[in-house]
């Protein structure tokens, strides 16, 4: 289990220091305590109630097997987020944001497997076929891919959510998920704008003792999230192995069995129907999707797949621009066909289709 969000270990960490007031932005109003020496104090009882709601949305999308990509290019958050993702297997971007990495994945991904390439040309022996001065050129070019893109070579397709320390800093990101729907979670500090943002986490995103203790949070909520997938899959071997060696058994249970349903086929289906129970899918599985989206579609029941199958693009908009402007935007063109395809259980048609199509806008 992940640990307890303690308010005194935030203000230890100086977590509650803001920017200069002049620097402020008139958004984070709710989330600032009080003003003193010309500097912002934030609510450190809010930051623990936003920090523990966007934890659990940050676990949902763990389980459910998306990716989460990390962006923090500022010294002091640097080495804190690669050694503490890196222990959870995420991604994550400490060097210069490579404009387009989003919007313009699959060229992202080319230069990716140029580095694999160039690995496997190491090792069968192409590369020392190579000139002394290719051989060079090769190398410097393989270790500046690395250095960029290294921590981002499992990522095959769009992240399910992106995690900023400092948007102000990376707003070239927060533009790109925007435009492809992707959440995006945050610290925001007092000169942030919140309503970019899906999950905000006021917090100082300059120092780095409060970086750390955002981040010990952050990523063990995703520990637990993928240690719940985990045991899920292997529950769900055992319970297939169990079915296996139960069902000779079962066959003569079956044909006993299918007298006495002769019997009872004339008895109302009433019953039956009552005792069934909502189906509810996981529709972050389709891109553009969030928790919070996810939760609007429930409230206005969607809860699976077929459902919001069968929902048009100016239904779909209407609930969304019902749930405020900020979800308004969204484009929900492309969710019903994603929809129809793992109502049907096209799974891999579906990976396809997504990883062909930028953040599920065709």
């Amino acid at each position: 289990m992940a640990n307890k969000i303690v308010v005194k270990d935030l203000l230890e960490a100086g977590v509650h220091f803001g920017h200069l007031t002049r620097k402020w932005n008139p958004n984070m109003a709710p989330y600032i305590y009080m003003e003193r020496n010309g500097i912002h104090v934030i609510n450190l009882y809010k930051t623990a109630a936003k920090l523990e709601e966007a934890n659990e949305a940050l676990k949902k999308i763990a389980a459910s097997g998306r990716k989460i990509l990390f962006v923090a290019t500022k010294k002091q958050a640097k080495d804190i987020v690669s050694e503490k993702v890196s222990k959870v297997n995420m991604p994550y971007i400490t060097e210069r944001w490579p404009g387009g990495m989003l919007t313009n994945f699959v060229t992202i991904r080319k230069a990716v497997k140029k580095m694999a390439t160039i690995d496997r040309m190491k090792k069968d022996g192409t590369f020392l076929t190579l000139s002394k001065k290719e051989r060079l050129q090769v190398d410097r070019l393989r270790a500046k891919l690395e250095k960029n893109l290294g921590s981002i070579s499992e990522m095959t397709r769009l992240p399910g959510a992106l995690f900023i320390v400092d948007t102000m800093r990376e707003h070239i990101a927060v533009k790109e998920a925007i435009k492809l729907n992707i959440p995006i979670f945050a610290m925001a500090d007092t000169n942030s704008d919140p309503r970019l943002l899906d999950y905000i986490i006021p917090s100082n995103d300059d120092a780095s003792k409060s970086i750390e203790a955002i981040l010990t949070h952050v990523t063990d909520a995703i520990a637990e999230g993928l240690s719940e997938r985990k045991s899920e899959k292997q529950s769900g071997k055992e319970g297939g192995d169990d079915a296996e060696k139960a069902a000779p058994k079962k066959k003569k249970a079956v044909e006993t069995e299918a007298k006495a349903e002769t019997k009872t086929e004339e008895a109302p289906t009433e019953t039956k129907t009552e005792a069934a129970t909502v189906s509810v899918d996981d529709l972050t599985k389709v891109e553009g999707i969030g928790p919070k989206i996810s939760e609007i579609f429930q409230t206005a029941g969607i809860n699976s797949f077929s459902d919001l199958a069968g929902k048009t693009e100016e239904e779909l908009s209407t609930i969304l621009a019902a749930a405020g402007s900020k979800f308004a935007s969204k484009n929900p063109a492309s969710w019903p066909k994603q929809a129809k395809m793992a109502a049907e259980g096209k799974w891999d048609e579906l990976k396809e289709w997504q990883d062909n199509v930028k953040g599920g806008i065709e």
